[in-house]
């Protein structure tokens, strides 16, 4: 945290030594490296001794970054980490006596009540975005009556969503993500919360494809099938969000992993993170940067041949002659 959000001061023995919170040369303000968790003397507290300002790493990063809002900090603080954000537990269903929601059997029965996604309002959706590729996939599927319910209402809506599996390296669902969609299909639904996912989320991802010695990891599930759309012979995961890429699990005998980016900096954090991670297990890693907003937006604006060469220009030379004929 001190050599990201501190980056002009330098360790010295126990402590982080650096000018002021706005990163200006001295040696006033120290935070603690070592300590206790909590209570007098613990790790990550500060002092400003020319100031008196003292506090402790989230007050780094508050001031650092210029956010305000606690829970936009610790959003930032777990997209450094490269910890997921909290997943919203399933609603409990109305009038019947249920399972809890939210765990890998309740996805794994909402998976199994899906249908394949081929002439579904979800092979509409898909489509409308550019993708084709969707219902090849057994990892998506097609729910008609997914129940959805709003943050702070007490009744549950059944609506057409788009279910993908979210699965372990052993192949094991471990949960679900769900894109609740328009009634004809052609976008997503009009509602404040189009998508959330249930089950055991951290370390796992919705793998579109079998992994070969090469992998393209992303976040959004459309985001990797645009990919695919482009390069059928891509092997993609979606990992669903900033947080959880930095922190998939890699599979062994990867020889080369390409990382998608969005273009937001928790996109770009996240990259890093899973880069080190990929790095130091021995395995060479490359990023895919879109030249929009993400990769689907490249393919609605410019479509699959000038997004295939976008990606063959950044493809390692001896991928780009097994993917590129």
């Amino acid at each position: 945290v001190c050599r990201h959000y501190l980056p002009a001061g330098r360790r010295e023995g126990s402590y982080w030594i650096v000018g002021d919170l706005q990163n200006n040369p001295g040696r006033s303000l120290f935070v603690r490296l070592t300590g206790p968790p909590f209570g007098p003397g613990a790790a990550g507290k500060f002092t400003d001794g020319a100031t008196g300002e003292h506090g402790d790493l989230l007050d780094i990063i508050r001031a650092r970054t210029g956010i305000s809002r606690f829970p936009d900090l610790l959003a930032e603080a777990r997209a450094h980490l490269g910890r997921p954000q909290p997943v919203l537990p399933d609603p409990p269903q109305p009038r019947k006596a249920k399972a809890p929601g939210g765990t890998p059997a309740s996805a794994a029965r909402l998976f199994a009540a899906s249908v394949p996604v081929p002439r579904t309002l979800a092979d509409t959706y898909l489509r409308s975005r550019g993708l084709t590729q969707g219902g090849l996939t057994s990892a998506l599927r097609f729910h008609p009556k997914c129940w959805h319910r709003e943050d702070g209402q007490t009744r549950s809506i059944p609506r057409p969503a788009l279910i993908a599996a979210v699965t372990d390296g052993a192949g094991g669902l471990q949960g679900v993500h769900r894109t609740w969609l328009a009634p004809d299909g052609k976008g997503k639904a009009a509602v404040k919360t189009q998508r959330r996912a249930m089950g055991h989320l951290l370390g796992n991802a919705v793998r579109l494809t079998p992994q070969e010695d090469i992998l393209v990891v992303g976040e959004g599930i459309e985001t990797m099938l645009s990919l695919r759309e482009a390069v059928p012979g891509l092997p993609v995961w979606a990992a669903l969000s900033a947080g959880h890429l930095g922190a998939v699990l890699l599979p062994e005998g990867l020889q080369r992993l390409y990382i998608a980016i969005d273009r937001d900096p928790a996109g770009q954090r996240a990259a890093e993170r899973l880069s080190a991670r990929a790095i130091e297990a021995g395995i060479a890693c490359h990023v895919l940067e879109p030249r929009l907003g993400d990769f689907n937006d490249d393919l609605l604006a410019h479509g699959k041949v000038a997004l295939r060469a976008h990606l063959a220009d950044q493809i390692g030379p001896k991928d780009r002659r097994r993917l590129f004929p």
